[in-house]
């Protein structure tokens, strides 16, 4: 199966030279995705709207990718300010609380300063019968 790239729109990938995400075969990298609504390219304030955002920009991608968020198996969490994370876990819980997959959430600077949160997926598709 060849190398596939899934795009968002956003003007950021062209500029930067990135894809919203990549197939290899049954995997699926989504690159870090923060809460822009890349449709408006507006970010709501608040870490909270920006998590649901993300994870919805992160559907999308997987989506077109054949997946979903069930498909999961790696979750990698920034946050410019770690106190604020525990504002966006019943976010999360409900996203990936039937799916847990491995996670790990780190404080660093985002490339803005009004981002609040970066989120990063790893997911493997399913076979038939999985």
């Amino acid at each position: 199966m060849p190398r596939q790239h899934i795009t968002s729109g956003s003007a950021f990938e062209a500029e930067i030279g990135y894809s919203r995400a990549v197939v290899d075969g049954d995997w699926i990298f989504v690159s870090g995705t923060t809460g822009y609504d890349y449709a408006t390219m507006r970010l709501a304030a608040g870490v909270e709207a920006q998590c649901r955002q993300a994870l919805a920009n992160i559907e999308r991608a997987l989506a077109a990718a054949g997946s979903s968020l069930q498909d999961v198996v790696r979750v990698t969490y920034i946050l410019p300010d770690r106190g604020e994370f525990r504002a966006c876990w019943p976010i999360l819980r409900a996203a990936f609380g039937s799916v847990r997959p491995a996670a790990t959430m780190f404080a660093a600077g985002l490339a803005e300063p009004d981002l609040r949160i970066e989120i990063e997926v790893t997911a493997r598709r399913r076979g038939a019968g999985a």
